[in-house]
């Protein structure tokens, strides 16, 4: 294993420090717990939204904290669920007064968690919803999850309902936003190779120089089928074919095409792989008003890449465009 770390056991740790330190006209990290909130606090009178998970998905959920997007986000160790004791100060450190939207990802550990730190909140005073994003079609159940797994489309959820709350609306508000996005979103995932996580320090799983994982999760999980390598296109056909499928898009719908890399991915072939996505998009009659192509919810330095389409009406594209100022993502 060869990585730029001192400690297995301190990864999280140093990465979130480096990552305040870099990043402190956006951000203010907190220690014991660990939890990376705004600069400046909340802002009052407006809906908080907080998330988080393991570490190892880098930029989320740290690189989607500020204006436009989270309030707060709650890291937790390598592949690992953050804690309640850290949730619930951060959704102390997002409340302005106007109640706080959790966003989980659905896998076990983080639904129980959020849970118990709503619960927290609530007798804190803190009125908190919760949704759960579940837009990985690959599988309906895992290791992992009771359902389907939550992966790129966290970032469309929490850069829609972010806007949402920027712009004002209440907390029911917001969430009926958020739930809208879950909605309409669908993803789905290939691995061309394992990552290796610290404190394991052997690769997650097996695959040869000729085999890939289509359906992977972003921890490794299996995924619907390992098959022989193949050219891009075919490849890209077999992740975005079962996307369209499952959002049963119709001919002169709007969507927006997000191609995100798993850590390891040049965007060069991030690129290519969009191209394809695009084509078959518009080969069954839907249209790519929106793009976003680049590594947003990766799995450490796993080669691989996914598709997200996220099915667009007037308000969720006039959502998306709302200024957004985060250290991963801003206009």
């Amino acid at each position: 294993m060869k990585k730029l770390i001192n400690d297995p056991a301190h990864v999280t740790d140093e990465s979130v420090e480096g990552f305040g330190l870099a990043h402190a006209d956006l951000v203010a990290v907190h220690t014991d717990p660990t939890f990376i909130s705004r600069a400046g606090g909340a802002v009052q009178g407006k809906v908080g939204l907080v998330s988080g998970g393991g570490s190892g998905h880098e930029p989320l959920h740290g690189g989607f904290v500020g204006a436009g997007m989270l309030d707060a986000a709650v890291p937790g160790a390598m592949f690992t669920s953050p804690t309640p004791d850290a949730i619930a100060p951060a959704t102390v450190a997002a409340n302005g007064g106007a109640g706080v939207l959790h966003i989980v990802k659905n896998y076990t550990g983080d639904v129980l968690n959020f849970e118990t730190a709503a619960e927290l909140a609530d007798a804190d005073g803190i009125e908190v919803r919760t949704v759960v994003v579940n837009d990985d079609v690959a599988v309906e159940d895992s290791l992992y999850t009771a359902g389907r797994r939550g992966v790129a489309g966290t970032l469309c959820v929490e850069k829609i309902a972010g806007a949402a709350a920027e712009r004002g609306d209440d907390l029911a508000a917001v969430t009926a936003v958020a739930e809208k996005v879950i909605a309409n979103v669908r993803s789905m995932g290939v691995a061309l190779s394992a990552c290796t996580v610290p404190h394991a320090g052997v690769p997650s799983f097996d695959l040869t120089d000729e085999e890939i994982e289509i359906g992977i999760g972003i921890h490794g999980e299996p995924g619907r089928r390992r098959v022989p390598m193949a050219p891009a296109d075919e490849i890209t056909s077999m992740l975005t074919t079962p996307v369209l499928d499952d959002l049963k898009l119709a001919s002169g719908e709007k969507v927006l095409l997000l191609v995100n890399g798993m850590g390891g991915t040049p965007l060069s072939e991030l690129y290519v792989v969009y191209r394809a996505a695009r084509a078959i998009i518009e080969a069954r009659g839907g249209v790519v008003e929106r793009s976003l192509v680049g590594n947003y919810v990766t799995s450490l330095e796993m080669q691989g890449a996914s598709v997200t389409v996220l099915r667009l009406d007037p308000e969720l594209t006039e959502l998306w465009d709302a200024p957004v100022t985060t250290p991963a993502l801003r206009w």
